[in-house]
């Protein structure tokens, strides 16, 4: 019988959200953690630099971190998120909700405090070293280093298994998919959006309490693009525009409407008094932001193999970064944590025949393709966020399903439900989703009102449909 390998290190690179996350479940199981992180440490200094897009904390993510006992430090800082508060010019705001049982929420959240939080949680163990401003310039497979520079200064790090959590520029990512090139199933697509983001804010009031509900994230939902607000613990909000990066150089309409029309604090004011005039003067110091802060790109990574040989393994957004339009990138992460924990055996329990090639490929199987479910999903909840909410046609379908569900909840959950309060595969929940498009268009051909919705009807389409 083989003994068990003994001083069992891990290097991680990227000590981000997921990076951290994974940190810790490491090290609870009896591993030796090293992290390089290419930025400062975000305990110290403010990096957020208008790039953060609040985070929305849902039912995936919290399990692992309930798992890991966290969960009661976590609660102080969210703020739960009942539904979508859409704001369309001239009408009430209307709040549509995510759920109809109480618990069916989801939590806004500090990306800064979180990140920092597990970190110090990975600290504790003792068995987790972070090593900042540590960038990784290359991965030398044959020699099993990591060649890292620090401070202008070239650093070599040999590693046993080397795990990827380095975002979606990961340059361990590249590394991997260069090794692999010949195979057959290789894949490495970045799907840039043409639409990017700029962040704002709004501040608290003068006694500190929040000017908009902050019970619901927000939208201005404006056809081609939109402005959403997340609350923040502060009693303040993040805004962030998503907008086309380029439009026709005229820009004379809605559709027309991008980042490089918006040159000046001349243009920039009248896009916001044409689209925007009521929450333009909630809006602080609107002019130096929108000019200082960096215009954030978004894309989607589709790649594989997420593996080479026995040596390395890429997880979050190195492997699979999505679009934020579905509040799940950080929970599509925090779920790869969470096979990695179920998986990997303890470090007192890994015999030296354990075998890392055949333990990553079994952590892709499992997640690329869920991954790529929410990924195709969250760009499609985009153009729900932005344009359908607005719909009539939209609403009923949502009011219908909401119905049937709570006739039928075994047999009928609609698709954000079960992407946002289950645990069932993002896959599943794509493929479900899929028939029950079919089943409420069927449904609304022949109604206009959800009232007129029936139980016999409702029972004859879930028939139809094998639901």
């Amino acid at each position: 019988m083989n003994a068990p390998q003994k001083n069992k290190i891990i290097t991680l690179a990227g000590g981000g959200l997921v990076g951290s996350l994974l940190a810790l479940v490491l090290a609870k199981k009896g591993y030796q953690v090293e992290v390089f992180e290419s930025r400062p440490d975000l305990r110290k200094v403010d990096i957020s630099a208008g790039k953060s897009i609040n985070l929305a904390l849902a039912n995936r993510g919290i399990k692992p971190l309930k798992d890991l006992g966290l969960m009661n430090d976590i609660e102080k800082m969210l703020i739960p998120m009942r539904g979508r508060m859409v704001h369309i010019d001239g009408q009430q705001a209307n709040l549509q909700a995510y759920g109809q049982q109480a618990h069916e929420v989801i939590y806004s959240i500090s990306r800064g405090e979180l990140n920092g939080y597990l970190m110090t949680q990975a600290e504790l163990t003792g068995k987790v070293n972070f090593h900042f401003e540590h960038r990784v310039a290359d991965v030398d497979f044959s020699q099993n280093q990591l060649n890292l520079v620090h401070q202008g200064e070239n650093i070599n790090h040999h590693f046993q298994q080397l795990m990827g959590t380095d975002g979606a520029n990961s340059p361990v990512r590249k590394a991997i998919l260069k090794q692999n090139s010949h195979l057959v199933q290789y894949q490495n697509e970045e799907q840039l959006l043409d639409h990017s983001y700029k962040e704002l804010v709004i501040k608290a009031d003068k006694n500190g309490k929040h000017k908009l509900d902050k019970n619901a994230l927000h939208i201005w939902p404006r056809g081609n693009f939109m402005i959403i607000a997340l609350p923040n613990l502060d009693g303040s909000f993040t805004v962030t525009l998503f907008l086309p990066a380029k439009g026709l150089s005229a820009g004379l309409h809605q559709n027309d409407m991008s980042f490089s029309h918006l040159l000046n604090n001349e243009q920039l004011n009248k896009f916001f008094d044409e689209y925007f005039s009521e929450l333009k003067p909630l809006i602080y110091n609107l002019e130096d932001d929108f000019f200082t802060n960096p215009i954030g790109r978004l894309a989607t990574i589709k790649c594989t193999p997420w593996s080479f040989a026995d040596k390395a393994l890429i997880l979050g957004d190195a492997a699979h970064a999505i679009v934020p339009f579905h509040g799940q990138g950080m929970n599509c992460g925090f779920e790869d944590c969470d096979l990695i924990n179920q998986l990997l055996p303890k470090a007192s329990e890994l015999n030296s025949d354990f075998n890392w090639q055949q333990f990553f490929q079994t952590i892709e199987q499992q997640r690329k393709v869920n991954s790529d479910a929410i990924a195709d999903m969250a760009i499609e909840n985009y153009i729900e966020m932005r344009s359908s909410v607005m719909q009539k046609d939209y609403l009923l379908k949502k009011q219908c399903a909401f119905k049937i569900q709570q006739w039928f909840p075994k047999r009928f959950s609609p698709r954000y439900a079960m992407v946002m309060f289950e645990h069932r595969p993002y896959k599943e929940a794509f493929e479900l989703g899929e028939i029950h498009k079919k089943l409420l268009a069927k449904l609304c051909e022949t109604i206009d009102d959800a009232q007129q919705l029936t139980k016999e009807v409702a029972i004859k389409l879930l028939d139809k449909y094998q639901l």
